[in-house]
């Protein structure tokens, strides 16, 4: 066997790295070109030209292995980053510090107080959004109605379009964790940087529910996490006050992050930022984009055995740990101009 087919053939078997662990590396880099002096427009063309790189490190040719080491010794040279070391636990999820809220939610802060703000959306725009879920099958019943010919309407399949500025629903108070995307936006936009002042203003706007209705009585804590949860399912939040919201969001007493990369409704690694409320026999996860830190959607997943009364309609069931009742995951959101435009 000659030499050429021993390169091609080395470690052939090795999986190849997705867009979610390489895509973090790739920040750090063009953030740090884009540093020096402002180059933007070289870190993009930087990243452009990687992207293909990197997109499979298994080596084809020794001309690829010569192309790939020499353009990692000019950006070091260039940028002063040093190649990463490949034995280093970090790889498995690009640069990702997933060992602690306080790591993995201040480092998004960090990266959301370096983006630039897009200006409040217009009050006559609407914002879209899209979502999988992966709990309840609402995406293949509303396929099964559209391909009988039922019209479905807009919000109840995975598209929605809702007003920005939607003063009908703002005068709305029977749900007290509602908000319409401009209140949300103006809420989000006024937090004080503070996380202990923050959090309390986001239990006084989203209250408990009155428990003489039936509602259990939530701890603080519990509160500040459903609060914070309500407010980033809103979209768009200026990614300052989502940093803020970060920071606080790592202070809440039992907050905890996995210490890797768990898949979601629509098969993408996201990272879960879980907690579990005593004597709880589930956990609430609420799910970030490890790329942009955007939010990516939540799940509820049982940690303890425990049984479901039956009914006339639905039977008994048993759930175990690892079941997953809710699972929703949000693909797509943006600002339109009409109710029905696809971003």
């Amino acid at each position: 066997m000659d030499e050429m087919t021993q390169l091609r053939e080395l470690r052939a078997d090795a999986p190849v790295p997705d867009r979610v662990a390489l895509a973090p590396g790739r920040e750090r880099l063009t953030d740090a070109i884009a540093g020096n002096g402002g180059r933007r427009t070289l870190a993009l063309r930087l990243r452009l030209r990687l992207t293909p790189m990197l997109r499979d490190w298994r080596v084809a040719s020794l001309g690829a292995v010569v192309a790939v080491t020499a353009a990692a010794l000019v950006i070091t040279q260039v940028v002063g980053v040093q190649a990463p070391d490949p034995t280093s636990p970090a790889t498995v999820a690009g640069d990702l510090d997933l060992t602690s809220p306080a790591a993995a939610l201040n480092r998004a802060a960090d990266y959301l107080e370096r983006q630039e703000a897009p200006p409040e959306p217009r009050s006559d725009q609407w914002i879209y959004t899209r979502e999988v879920d992966g709990a309840s099958g609402n995406a293949e019943a509303v396929k099964e109605l559209q391909e009988a010919g039922v019209e479905v309407p807009a919000g109840f399949g995975p598209e929605r379009w809702v007003p920005y500025d939607d003063k009908a629903a703002e005068n709305d108070g029977a749900d007290t964790d509602f908000r319409t995307a401009r209140e949300s936006y103006r809420i989000a936009a006024a937090l004080p940087e503070d996380p202990e002042a923050l959090l309390a203003k986001l239990r006084a706007t989203f209250p408990t529910g009155d428990e003489t209705e039936g509602e259990k009585e939530e701890s603080e804590d519990a509160h500040s996490f459903r609060a914070v949860s309500v407010l980033l399912r809103s979209y768009p939040i200026p990614p300052d006050a989502m940093a803020r919201i970060y920071r606080a969001l790592a202070t809440v007493r039992g907050v905890k992050v996995t210490h890797h990369l768990v898949e979601d409704a629509a098969g993408r690694q996201v990272i879960a930022v879980v907690r579990q409320e005593h004597m709880e026999f589930t956990r609430t996860d609420l799910l970030i984009d490890p790329v942009d830190y955007s939010y990516a959607g939540t799940r509820e997943v049982v940690t303890e055995s425990f049984g479901t009364v039956g009914s006339d309609e639905e039977p008994a069931e048993q759930r175990e740990p690892g079941d997953v009742l809710i699972d929703i995951a949000r693909t797509h959101a943006a600002v339109v101009d009409a109710e029905g435009e696809e971003p």
